[in-house]
């Protein structure tokens, strides 16, 4: 189940880089680098944290593989994909959802403390696109109001919750993982955001 939910967040990031790098009309190659950082620039800053080198997708080729089919038919499809019309906010929430637990499982593995863990998943989960982001020249969303980060802390929380009860790990996995994506959505839909420190 860990190594699915991996699988899955990495298509999930290499498809929202794909839309935001077409978006900016970039070209295939910039289209492919922005969906390779997206995809692997969070793990790749956590790995190397914890001191787990060299990164997981240089010593697992499906990582590259996974990417790059996955931005091949992103591009393919991107009109079917853009008919959903909030696709790039649905694969981006997805993929914040996977890594969280993904992240905290990784903090787990290294016997690092829960709130340690947390933040490492908040990490995987979101500098992937705070990189995106700044190569494609936009305010990462982790630095706006939006409930972003705060959304994968509070699947991180739920997380641990359900840890020490009876429940299968593989069902904290997936409840963890939804916590983030249903905050997320319900955040947007009803324009729930943090309190700007701003003042006229």
């Amino acid at each position: 189940m860990f190594y699915i939910l991996d699988i899955l967040g990495t298509i999930s990031f290499a498809i929202s880089g794909v839309l935001i790098a077409m978006n900016k009309r970039m070209d295939i190659f910039g289209v492919l680098i922005i969906a390779f950082v997206t995809s692997v620039g969070g793990g790749t800053l956590r790995d190397v944290l914890i001191g787990n080198t060299p990164v997981a997708w240089m010593k697992d080729m499906t990582f590259a593989y996974v990417i790059i089919s996955s931005t091949v038919l992103a591009i393919i499809f991107k009109n079917k994909i853009d008919y959903l019309r909030k696709s790039l906010f649905l694969f981006d929430t997805i993929g914040i959802g996977l890594y969280t637990v993904v992240g905290i499982e990784k903090g787990l593995n290294a016997e690092l403390h829960p709130l340690i863990c947390i933040a490492l998943g908040t990490m995987s989960a979101c500098f992937g696109g705070v990189i995106r982001d700044i190569l494609c020249n936009e305010i990462p969303v982790i630095f706006r109001k939006e409930i972003y980060a705060t959304a994968c802390i509070l699947g991180g929380f739920v997380y641990f919750l359900l840890k020490f009860t009876a429940i299968d790990s593989d069902l904290v996995f997936i409840i963890s993982g939804s916590v983030v994506i249903i905050s997320r959505s319900l955040a947007v839909k009803f324009k729930i955001s943090l309190p700007s420190l701003y003042r006229d």
